[in-house]
């Protein structure tokens, strides 16, 4: 059997450090033998050929699949939308609108997956013109390769063009994308597991400067 391992990515483990065991645990207890690995995914990921990684970020599911051979990736939406006993919350009925992060653009499997655990959790959605296949990107991604300034036109832009004020996400900095933008962001983990969606860093700058300090320290060395 291939070796399934859990990357939470560099930004989950900066928002909520004690998230990354939480589904770890989860994950060997309700689906099968999961190894934690907090290797960056800008480097070799040191695994053995064939393994499977369950990324909970888009951009290292991107990077991991496209730069290291005889690795494979799936979202943890898809693993956990396939557990039949996971304790979905009830949220009675709440509408949200739903922003789809650019590096999955290409994966309608993962699309799917996130729509069918927001309506276990009795979540609708009010799609934004531009979803799924055709979604654009919050603004970050674009941070440093064109000035600040229109990075954050971009956020405001890609946050106005939700129909809700609450909006579900489903990467970390698109947390702070949609706040900067001026909605209610709500990501899909705390959904999950039952908790408030925090803000904490949300200035682009230091923001990707608290990235580039956890990348710095997981290199694998």
């Amino acid at each position: 059997m291939n070796k399934l391992y859990f990357n939470p990515g560099c930004a989950l483990s900066i928002y909520k450090p004690y998230m990354e065991t939480r589904i770890h645990k989860y994950l060997n207890e309700n689906y099968k033998p999961v190894e934690m690995h907090n290797i960056c995914c800008k480097y070799d990921p040191k695994i053995p050929e064939g393994s499977t990684i369950i990324n909970v970020c888009a951009g290292c599911d991107r990077r991991f699949r496209s730069l290291y051979e005889g690795v494979s990736t799936i979202s943890l939406w898809e693993v956990l939308d396939g557990i039949e006993n996971f304790p979905f919350p009830n949220y009675n009925g709440l509408t949200i609108s739903l922003h789809d992060p650019c590096p999955i653009r290409t994966k309608p499997e993962v699309h799917n997956a996130v729509r069918s655990l927001l309506n276990k959790m009795n979540i609708n959605i009010e799609e934004t013109k531009f979803h799924g296949t055709k979604s654009i990107c919050c603004g970050d991604s674009f941070y440093p390769t064109i000035p600040l300034e229109e990075v954050q036109d971009r956020m405001i832009s890609r946050a106005q063009s939700m129909p809700c004020d609450e909006v579900g996400v489903y990467c970390v900095s698109c947390i702070k994308s949609m706040h900067n933008g001026g909605k209610k962001p709500r990501h899909l983990i705390d959904l999950l597991f039952g908790e408030k969606t925090e803000i904490q860093t949300f200035d682009t700058v230091l923001w990707h400067k608290e990235i580039d300090e956890y990348i710095s320290t997981h290199t694998g060395e």
